[in-house]
């Protein structure tokens, strides 16, 4: 069973890093058989993370952001062309080219894409866009470099904060709008939004909250401004929109996967379900387009857009496709992730909000050197540094052993008597960026069937 397992074909939908990563290490561990990688983009594998930070700071070329390979991947490579669905009865992925391609396991690495403004005509207007791809990031460091009187970022997230972080490094002025309390409350709840909001006000931005945008102007196609629901008027010549991701899944409709709106549900084990809630067997999902039970989090679902977990998944998928039941290893890794913006380093580790308490355990507000820890229940879930990242393995521990919050007295600038607030994470219903780490939980995405009464 284990030799046939390095044998076959396999299909991985989704040239991204994850992709890559689940490649590399498919052949490490010693598939012989067909490989195939499809990506709807024309580039191969590249690196997300610079696009909103080095990027648009003119640091380093939109087309210089290529993954490194750890080696060569003996693998066909399909790049500009698009899945267009699945047929589990066949076995076959259908590409938007009208070509078939034979799978005996199925790797879907789609990850995401940018939500568009909602508005067809005003997301056309000249000086609208997002940044997702290298042409996006390529395209909004030209207007930057030109000079724009204003810019808006309508979405307080953490690519939105990178932006306008970048913008304001340009010494460009910008306006960020969010529909949420404070920038990155959605990620990390309330102690360290009102803090980001802090920062970025006194960085120079023009930050927003608790409104909308309501419509983005326009005259002669060119994008003239923005209208707030509080009445007011912002003139600008770039707006980015920041709303958040979309999975891509669409392409699955029909296919009898558990996919929908908040990604590809798996097992631990990163075996897609079908429908039912059954484990397919042969079809395996990693990456942002994943949804996983983990038990640290009560094994609720979590769907995280985190470049450490997409490799970590990647790795875990790859090593289950080709190895039998026995030797098969759940993802079980705690989610890290980071962000550079208006001059600090934030880390974070664990799901800052799966809490309901918060408390600044290292350092202070005022010093802009802190960290904060979570718990949830009386347990430590997660902490966020602030220029204190060396601190973080220390809190990984308390977090993977369950261990009391508020955490025991450790660090020597521990406050003498720390203060336990609540976590304030918001509904996310209320934010105009998506969060980090999305705790989906249960929900059906169709109701299957109708149970009635025996008679």
């Amino acid at each position: 069973m284990s030799a046939d397992l390095k044998k076959g074909r396999i299909v991985i939908v989704g040239a991204s890093l994850a992709g890559l990563r689940a490649a590399e290490t498919l052949r490490d561990e010693g598939f012989t058989g067909e490989l195939t990688l499809v990506g709807d983009e024309p580039h191969p594998p590249y690196d997300r993370p610079p696009l909103s930070k080095q990027v648009l700071l003119g640091r380093v070329p939109a087309t210089d952001v290529g993954l490194p390979g750890r080696h060569l991947v003996d693998a066909r490579w399909k790049l500009g062309v698009r899945a267009s669905g699945l047929d589990p009865s066949t076995k076959e992925v259908l590409l938007a080219n009208g070509e078939r391609l034979p799978f005996d396991r199925l790797l879907i690495t789609t990850g995401t894409r940018a939500r568009p403004w909602p508005h067809p005509e005003e997301a056309r207007l000249d000086g609208v866009l997002t940044v997702r791809t290298i042409e996006d990031a390529g395209r909004l460091a030209e207007r930057l470099d030109a000079g724009p009187s204003r810019v808006l970022v309508i979405g307080a997230g953490f690519s939105g904060s990178e932006i306008a972080s970048a913008c304001r490094e340009r010494g460009l002025p910008v306006t960020v709008a969010e529909r949420g309390p404070a920038p990155l409350v959605g990620a990390l709840g309330g102690t360290l939004g009102s803090f980001a909001a802090r920062l970025q006000r006194a960085h120079g931005v023009d930050l927003r909250c608790g409104v909308t945008v309501t419509s983005l102007t326009g005259a002669n196609g060119r994008l003239t401004g923005a209208e707030l629901s509080d009445g007011s008027r912002i003139e600008a010549e770039v707006a980015v929109i920041a709303l958040g991701a979309v999975r891509n899944t669409e392409w699955l409709e029909g296919s009898g996967l558990a996919a929908g709106p908040r990604g590809v549900a798996c097992d631990a084990g990163c075996q897609a379900f079908n429908m039912y809630g059954i484990v397919t067997g042969e079809v395996f999902v990693a990456g942002d387009v994943a949804r996983f039970p983990h038990p640290l989090f009560e094994y609720q679902m979590l769907a995280l857009e985190h470049w450490g977990n997409a490799v970590e998944q990647a790795e875990v998928a790859a090593h289950n496709m080709v190895n039998p039941g026995p030797l098969r290893r759940p993802h079980l890794a705690v989610p890290v992730f980071w962000s550079s913006q208006f001059g600090l380093n934030i880390k974070s580790v664990g799901v800052p909000t799966f809490s309901d308490q918060v408390t600044i355990a290292q350092g202070s507000v005022e010093e802009r050197r802190l960290v904060v820890v979570y718990g949830y229940r009386g347990r430590v879930t997660a902490a966020v540094s602030v220029n204190r990242a060396k601190w973080l393995d220390h809190y990984r521990h308390l977090i993977e052993t369950a261990a009391p919050f508020p955490p025991e007295p450790g660090a020597a600038d521990r406050p003498a008597a720390p203060k336990v607030v609540p976590s304030d994470v918001p509904d996310p219903k209320v934010l105009s960026h998506g969060p980090t780490v999305a705790l989906t939980g249960h929900l059906p995405d169709r109701r299957l069937a109708v149970v009635r009464p025996m008679a």
